[in-house]
């Protein structure tokens, strides 16, 4: 008997399930509703399936003529680990239509629930698809590091997800934006960073480096090996956002959030109106 993990016929559902919210921009019910009771209560199944679902929702886009740039990580906050009942990150596709500079302005319209952390953003400079992909070895593949606002999004209604709905939402990945400030990983200091985000001009997040899986190179290293284990190994070129390094805030229109990294300069995004 075909366990529904494993069923494909169900990815297919769950894929057209949250395709259909994004086209409609209409948030659906969670994925797991899909799941018959007393399926995927391990997370390490609730992985299998949703990244399963996720897969086909990748596949979709690059037919419809999407390129991928990059990887973003989620869930490297351990709060949020405890919340969802897991003990490792997740990660999604970064597709270059996701990118604003800064200077450019974020229609609502483009999202359905948006939110906004600040990240250490990676841009690599060398292939990391190799056996020994040590701490060593995936900080010197590093070109430059900037600071960076995630504006995450999820496609299921209330942002009521578990484990297995935002690794089939693509992480509940939106768009993102990179500051002008590009520099050498040489001499920086990640996890001793601090993080101030505003709103306006009035602070509504702080964070550190250190909250990122306590350095967000360890974080981008998990994302090496799982991705090389995924037969997607990282390259050169590839934009990786690291994960949070404080709390995410609802994203108000007519607001500009500008993050500010020690070490790493600012970084601003500004959201049209309603």
């Amino acid at each position: 008997m075909t366990s529904a993990l494993t069923d494909p016929e169900l990815h297919v559902l769950a894929a057209d399930r949250l395709r259909q919210a994004a086209a409609d921009r209409t948030p659906c019910a969670p994925i797991r509703d899909l799941l018959p009771d007393g399926e995927a209560t391990d997370p390490a199944d609730q992985m299998e399936f949703g990244y399963a679902v996720q897969r086909l929702l990748t596949s979709s886009s690059l037919e419809s003529g999407r390129r991928i740039v990059g990887s973003k990580i989620g869930l490297t906050a351990p709060a949020v680990q405890a919340q969802l009942g897991v003990d490792r990150p997740d990660l999604g596709i970064l597709y270059e239509d996701m990118a604003f500079g800064e200077g450019e302005t974020i229609p609502m319209s483009r999202l359905l629930q948006p939110k906004v952390e600040a990240e250490v953003g990676f841009v690599l400079g060398a292939d990391l698809d190799r056996d020994d992909l040590t701490l060593d070895v995936v900080r010197d593949a590093v070109r430059s590091v900037v600071a960076s606002l995630e504006i995450v999004d999820s496609r299921i209604a209330d942002w009521n997800i578990r484990l297995v709905d935002t690794v089939a939402d693509n992480a509940s990945c939106g768009v993102y934006v990179l500051g002008s400030q590009h520099l050498s990983l040489d001499g920086l200091d990640l996890p001793g960073a601090t993080m101030s985000m505003t709103a306006n001009g009035e602070v509504v997040s702080e964070g550190a480096g250190s909250a990122c899986m306590g350095d967000p190179c360890i974080a981008l290293q998990w994302l090496a090996e799982t991705a090389r284990r995924f037969g997607t190994p990282l390259r050169a070129g590839d934009v990786i956002l690291s994960g949070a390094l404080g709390p995410m805030v609802p994203a108000q229109p007519d607001t500009t959030y500008e993050a500010t990294i020690t070490g790493l300069g600012t970084v601003r995004a500004t959201f049209g109106p309603a």
